[in-house]
């Protein structure tokens, strides 16, 4: 051989991390996981109007705080505060309830007119595929009902036996009084809820940083553990205080500047559907389409034309979209931002956990969960997870 072979060289042996995994703990913590799961559905009474109680008392801080500035005590100035957020919630829907009855009863009159559109359609196109899949099926049921009607051998159906009586299951009639007692008891369970919200709001509003100075002096005994404590708190005040702030500020500038887009284009009932934007704009994902979808109704019900309908829902689509995009990267800081895969897990866990509410307070509970994990040691993998 006028060479010999050269050696080829060994591939690298793969790095490997040694983590010891102790089945005890990974059990325990399983097990406590499970346990966590079913306490926030078994406790969502008690937990959702604490969560509201929370967030809703961190946006009317700063008007107790400035009251409080003035020498006028916490007492009086949460008083104050939640007297004005009771009142402005009193004028908005008697201001707006009759529209919003007239896009309640408008609601049948579209989806006749939707179902004319579409019967409409199938007469012109009666030659078409779907009316062709339609007769299939039909021919598809009506074999299957005569294959297990007809007994084997192909003779008629066997004659009804004397004797025998017949049945007939007749459907419970309506009764009106059934009705308003089921719903006089859904109406009153919400305005309990709501005034549990309420007092909950004034307390934490008195309190202040009551339980800030108790963290404090539970923190250890020596001045630098306490000024930590301090410091992560102020964090954390702070960090959540400020998200509330770009949710609220972001809100009333799509709320706007839908009404005004919607009033540009002709649609009636757009100080109505700008409020609605405005309020489903804290639903991340979800509530722009939600929206678009209720303006997509109303609005092929007032004009009849789908240019006109694709031109208000394309257009309340953009203006949540560069919110969304645009407006609020730029006002909240990018320690509190949070990566959009983190927000549709959260989304979708708490709404399995908590139904609507729990996707109306996914994103702030995120947000108070990642301002927690940013500043405690321990958690800070987790707050790095739901961050970008």
């Amino acid at each position: 051989m006028a060479a010999e072979d050269k050696e080829e060289p060994a591939a690298p042996e793969p790095i490997a991390i040694g983590t010891p995994v102790d089945v005890r703990s990974v059990a325990l913590t399983t097990i406590a996981a499970v346990a966590a799961l079913y306490f926030l559905q078994y406790a969502q009474t008690v937990l959702i109007p604490v969560v509201l109680g929370i967030l809703i008392s961190y946006a009317l801080e700063p008007i107790v705080s400035t009251l409080h500035q003035v020498r006028i005590p916490r007492a009086i100035g949460a008083g104050v505060a939640v007297t004005l957020l009771v009142g402005a919630m009193g004028i908005g829907l008697y201001t707006l309830s009759d529209e919003a009855m007239s896009v309640v009863n408008s609601v049948p009159e579209a989806a006749q007119r939707i179902r004319d559109r579409i019967r409409a359609h199938q007469r012109s196109s009666s030659g078409g595929a779907l009316a062709k899949v339609q007769q299939a099926a039909t021919e598809i049921d009506r074999a299957a009902q005569e294959a297990t009607t007809t007994p084997p051998g192909g003779s008629a159906p066997p004659p009804t036996q004397r004797g025998v009586q017949k049945v007939e299951v007749v459907p419970s009639t309506f009764h009106a009084s059934d009705y308003l007692w089921w719903g006089g008891l859904g109406v009153f369970n919400v305005l309990a809820q709501l005034v549990l919200v309420l007092f909950l709001v004034y307390f934490f509003l008195v309190t202040g940083d009551l339980y800030k100075r108790k963290f404090v002096k539970i923190a250890g005994p020596t001045l630098s553990q306490k000024k930590i404590t301090v410091q992560i708190l102020d964090d954390i005040n702070l960090q959540i205080a400020s998200f509330m702030r770009v949710e609220i500020v972001t809100s009333l500038v799509v709320a706007v500047a839908t009404g005004a887009a919607l009033w540009w284009l002709g649609l009636e009932h757009f100080i109505l559907w700008g409020l609605v934007s405005g309020i489903f704009n804290s639903i991340p994902y979800l509530g722009p389409v939600l929206v678009t979808g209720g303006l997509g109704v109303v609005a092929f019900m007032q004009f009849d034309d789908a240019w006109r309908t694709v031109w208000v829902c394309g257009v309340a689509f953009a203006i949540t979209s560069l919110e969304g995009f645009l407006l609020t990267p730029a006002l909240m800081g990018r320690a509190a931002q949070m990566n959009p895969v983190a927000i549709f897990v959260g989304l979708m866990f708490w709404s399995w956990i908590w139904g609507v509410w729990g996707t109306v307070l996914a994103v702030p509970m995120l947000m108070m969960l990642k301002a927690v994990c940013d500043h405690v040691e321990d958690l800070q993998p987790i707050g790095e997870l739901l961050g970008e």
